[in-house]
């Protein structure tokens, strides 16, 4: 648990925008982990599992809400380790985003995972990943290009 608590805390923090959330959410997927190790298959990396778990969570509470919930923005800061890892106007965007989208976003940039590592967590084409990473980084860039203007 100590190996994987922080990706696991900061993914669920990227995705929904909040402390508390993040807390349930990443002790949510370790317990929904641990009950299912059985079917774990250990010849495989254990990261990306239970980033999907985590990930899926998140998006379901997010869902679930019926709304996108606001940015904190210390804990988004946060989330992007502890120098901050960027602005607030691009944390302001990258909450603006979509739960889909903005979990690409995590997946991509906060975690490291490739495109295909990303369509096996959230169980979708790969086109569906870059369809979805490219529109979100679009949105991104429109974002802060208003915000500079």
């Amino acid at each position: 648990m100590e190996l994987h608590w922080d990706g696991a805390w900061r993914a669920a923090l990227a995705i929904t925008g909040r402390t508390a959330m993040a807390e349930d959410v990443a002790q949510d997927a370790f317990e929904r982990a641990f009950a299912a190790l059985g079917r774990f298959d250990e010849r495989r990396p254990f990261a990306p599992w239970l980033h999907r778990i985590v990930v899926n969570r998140a998006l379901d509470l997010v869902r679930a809400e019926r709304r996108l919930v606001g940015l904190d923005e210390a804990a988004a800061l946060q989330a992007w380790g502890p120098d901050g890892g960027g602005d607030r106007d691009a944390l302001t965007a990258l909450a603006a985003l979509s739960a889909e989208r903005r979990a690409v976003v995590v997946l991509r940039h906060l975690l490291g995972y490739s495109p295909p590592e990303i369509a096996e967590i959230l169980g979708v084409p790969v086109g569906t990943v870059n369809s979805r990473l490219g529109r979100a980084l679009t949105e991104l860039r429109v974002a802060l290009e208003v915000r500079d203007a």
